[in-house]
């Protein structure tokens, strides 16, 4: 009886390690995974920041153009 008592014990402490292994390699694999995640989302930010940027620096160029050529264009009819 005290074998067979051994025995389950040890089994039970087998499987427990096993299932400790896994949730190891899941949690890896989800931190990766999140790692990745963040990775893009940042990569889309910084996209999205030089888009805006760049229409932003396009807005002043036209907004500058307008103005030049309203001030002409009031300077002409003096």
């Amino acid at each position: 009886m005290k074998k067979i008592f051994l025995s389950l014990a040890a089994l039970a402490l087998v499987f427990s390690v096993y299932s400790c292994r896994e949730t190891t390699v899941k949690v890896d694999d989800t931190a990766e995974t999140s790692t990745n995640d963040v990775e893009n989302a940042m990569d889309n930010a910084g996209d999205a920041i030089e888009d805006a940027a760049e229409d932003t620096g396009d807005a002043i160029e036209n907004a500058a153009d307008d103005t030049q050529e309203a001030v002409e264009d009031a300077t002409d009819g003096q």
